[in-house]
């Protein structure tokens, strides 16, 4: 295979490089060695790909949906810079919830196909959850047993599961979970700061859509944001400015050393205001956001080079706001040959004009077609 050879202003690990940047055989080949200030030239940006580790659905199709929408969706999200991502299922009985992951199983198995996001695996949301946060999810919620959980990693690779600790018998699912090395992420719960401290100490390491659906920081009762903020490595947020306050994003920035954005994406991204699918629910796209019938927010319309912009418009810098995209959602999952640039490793990459829009992406070096064929309507 030829080798490819981009120009630009790379961010690179050891930070911004101006030059050529190769990519051989779908991984980066050479990085530029020449240290360089983006500000004194007008060449592109070039950095990592993203990597959105929640998402249910883009393009107009529901990850839980008959048919198979998975092409649909990844397409849509590689056009907006992300090259890898974890579709995510609501909580529903449990036979649809192993149809859709059999599907998934399946789907993964196969050659990646053109211009679409590599799937890492699954992020299960559900349904082991709390009654009393369910959010935006259907009331399905249930107790996870071993064999249930069994039953999942059977049928496709699980790498993130939310869940909510309080329940009985979810510590020891915890555990058990954590051994077989997948997240374990705190989410859609009532439980009381010390519930959160007692799921980390035995395996959770993460926190589903932090401050939204979990018991709230209070002074005397510090809750599952409390534990967060005061103990988290990692958790997820969601910065489309509407479902967490931008002064609550800096707070969750600046206590969690490896908060990282998801877009909670649904069926909604990149299409028309309009009414769509959300498991088995129907929700409203209008104003920017997702809202059930009654209101409540059901995920987002968000593509993360948005949510790059909207970090950078907050004040971030562009290499910080690309780590919290890119490198520690890869980070999390264990993946040392994605989210970076360097020699050796994938080349998925976003190439960005000065608005920080994407002008091309590259997944496993391979040109994103942006012109491709139109979602559903």
């Amino acid at each position: 295979m030829n080798e490819q050879v981009l120009v630009g202003n790379v961010l690179s690990e050891g930070g911004w490089r101006h030059g050529k940047l190769g990519i051989k055989q779908c991984r980066i080949s050479f990085v530029p060695d020449t240290a360089a200030d983006p500000s004194a030239n007008n060449d592109v940006l070039i950095i990592p790909g993203f990597i959105d580790l929640h998402v249910h659905g883009g393009g107009g199709v529901d990850v839980m949906e008959s048919g198979e929408p998975f092409e649909t969706l990844t397409r849509m999200h590689a056009r907006h810079g992300t090259t890898s991502l974890l579709p995510t299922t609501m909580t529903a009985p449990r036979e649809e919830t192993e149809a859709v992951l059999a599907k998934l199983g399946r789907y993964i198995a196969l050659p990646r196909a053109p211009s679409t996001a590599r799937v890492l695996g699954v992020h299960l949301e559900g349904p082991y959850i709390n009654r009393g946060r369910l959010g935006s999810q259907p009331d399905f919620a249930i107790a996870a047993t071993l064999d249930q959980l069994e039953s999942a990693c059977a049928l496709a690779p699980i790498r993130v599961v939310t869940l909510a600790p309080e329940i009985p018998g979810h510590i020891e699912l915890v555990r058990f979970l954590a051994a077989k090395g997948i997240r374990v992420q705190i989410g859609h719960t009532l439980a009381t700061y010390e519930e959160g401290i007692q799921a980390l100490e035995n395996g959770a390491s993460g926190f589903t859509h932090l401050f939204n659906a979990m018991t709230p920081l209070n002074h005397r009762a510090p809750g599952i944001v409390g534990a967060a903020l005061a103990h988290g490595d990692y958790c997820e947020l969601i910065p489309d400015l509407v479902h967490v306050h931008p002064g609550a994003l800096r707070a969750a920035l600046r206590a969690i050393p490896k908060a990282y954005c998801v877009s909670d994406s649904t069926a909604g991204a990149g299409m028309p205001d309009g009414e769509y699918r959300l498991g088995r629910q129907r929700v409203t796209k209008t104003l920017g956001c997702v809202r059930l019938a009654d209101g409540t927010l059901a995920g987002s319309t968000l593509t993360l080079d948005q949510a790059l912009r909207n970090l950078v418009d907050m004040g971030l810098s562009v290499e910080d706001a690309s780590a919290r995209v890119s490198r520690y959602p890869a980070d999390y999952l264990g993946l040392k040959d994605r989210g970076r640039i360097e020699t050796g490793a994938w080349a998925d990459l976003v190439v960005l004009d000065r608005q920080l829009r994407p002008l091309t992406v590259y997944v496993e070096g391979e040109p994103v077609d942006t012109n491709g064929p139109a979602p559903p309507s």
